[in-house]
């Protein structure tokens, strides 16, 4: 079910940027056979948990899959990852190229298994330049492309990480499409790849498709940056009561809000609201008199206004208010889930939808190794095989779950 239901990702990423990369993937219907250590992915460990190794973060990044728990440090674990990869479309992995090559798994050694395999490496620099064999994490990712510089210019204060794994979830993102596009040339081809994807490289594009700016030009024209966007006065406003988030954004927008508030007249008077170019050469002003003005009403009166004058906002939601949006309720984006292990649970669904490849239920975060003894058999594993890779600690399996109240479930 789903439109990737016929294909097979054999997912070797850990913590987030790769298992969220491949939970897309699961989440469009693609089996995704997640291999784990037997320590686990590190982000198991994250946030606050009913049971050791379920904390949220995990959660939410690797729901759709299956986990097998195999020691690849062992020639055992290894052998047995090959075969798992030999009937594989996708083999995903974030550690760096060179320690995939000290595994024995280069794309090179991977291709000679299954020629067809879309080979998918996820980390953080490219591998033609001198960084390639560095580690990367979304922090060092953010300040290499310049995002604490662009807070600390926006705000006027010091340089800040924005409060979310943006590098992880956009190279994420951008590893989907890439992986995406390599399987659809295999089944034209039948010829299998090599797909990087570097962290660094990624979000300096990301970034810098905003802020490049006069830089684009040679000589320069400025010193670069999207003086919108690094307004200190681009901000939620405030009004009486709280926030309200607007943009008064195109010409028509602002005709209309300032007919609403009894300033039409500003348009034709003043040049620095008179055209898109004279409130661009005047941002900070523009903006800063709208912060002034909104200061004037109540958020529900703002509302009302906005909509009569088609002039674009939103709530300012916190964590807990965005959970209770109505588009949001009306569209099922939340659901709540009953997790064999971990009880009731608040889910988020795909944003995408098909019409007519609908994918299934989602399948829940899993215990680590819930699915080894499954998939080895899938595999061909008899019996023996699979009770001696156990026996030996070269592939565990996961315990019968507990409950959420704890001890065994019934």
């Amino acid at each position: 079910m789903g439109p990737l239901a016929s294909i097979k990702v054999i997912d070797m990423t850990s913590v987030l940027m790769g298992p969220f990369a491949s939970q897309a993937l699961g989440d469009m219907g693609a089996d995704v056979v997640k291999i784990e250590s037997p320590q686990g992915d590190l982000v198991r460990q994250i946030g606050p948990m009913r049971h050791e190794g379920m904390g949220p973060v995990f959660l939410n990044a690797n729901r759709n899959k299956r986990s097998v728990v195999l020691d690849l440090k062992q020639p055992a674990g290894l052998a047995a990852l090959h075969r798992l990869i030999a009937d594989a479309d996708v083999l995903m992995y974030n550690l760096r190229p060179q320690a995939m090559a000290r595994l024995g798994l280069a794309y090179e050694q991977v291709a000679a298994l299954n020629p067809r395999i879309v080979y998918a490496g996820l980390f953080g620099f490219g591998q033609d330049g001198p960084y390639a064999a560095r580690p990367a994490y979304d922090d060092l990712i953010q300040g290499a492309c310049g995002l604490p510089f662009l807070v600390a210019q926006a705000s006027g204060g010091i340089p800040r990480y924005v409060p979310t794994a943006m590098a992880d979830r956009v190279v994420g993102l951008t590893a989907v499409g890439a992986i995406l596009a390599a399987v659809l040339a295999c089944q034209r081809t039948g010829r299998g790849d090599r797909v990087d994807i570097p962290m660094f490289e990624t979000m300096v594009g990301f970034v810098l498709g905003d802020h490049l700016g006069g830089l684009s030009f040679e000589p320069p024209l400025d010193g670069g940056g999207y003086a919108r966007q690094l307004s200190p006065e681009r901000r939620p406003y405030r009004t009486q009561d709280g926030y309200i988030c607007a943009l008064v954004y195109n010409d028509k927008q602002w005709s209309g809000f300032l007919r609403e508030i009894g300033q039409e007249a500003l348009m034709r008077e003043d040049p620095r609201f008179a055209s898109y170019a004279g409130r661009s050469r005047n941002i900070d002003y523009v903006y800063g008199e709208l912060a002034r003005i909104f200061e004037g009403r109540t958020t529900a009166e703002w509302t009302a206004l906005l909509q009569r004058a088609d002039v674009p906002f939103m709530p300012m939601h916190d964590l807990q208010s965005v959970l209770q949006d109505p588009h949001l309720q009306a569209t099922g984006f939340f659901s709540t889930v009953e997790h064999p292990s971990e009880g009731t649970l608040r889910g988020m669904r795909a944003p995408a939808q098909w019409r007519n490849h609908v994918p299934g239920p989602a399948r829940p975060a899993p215990r680590q190794g819930e699915h080894t003894v499954e998939v080895l058999r899938q595999a061909g594993f008899g019996p023996q095989e699979i009770e001696a890779l156990l026996a030996d600690g070269i592939a565990v399996a996961a315990d019968e779950p507990a409950s959420a109240e704890g001890g065994r479930a019934p």
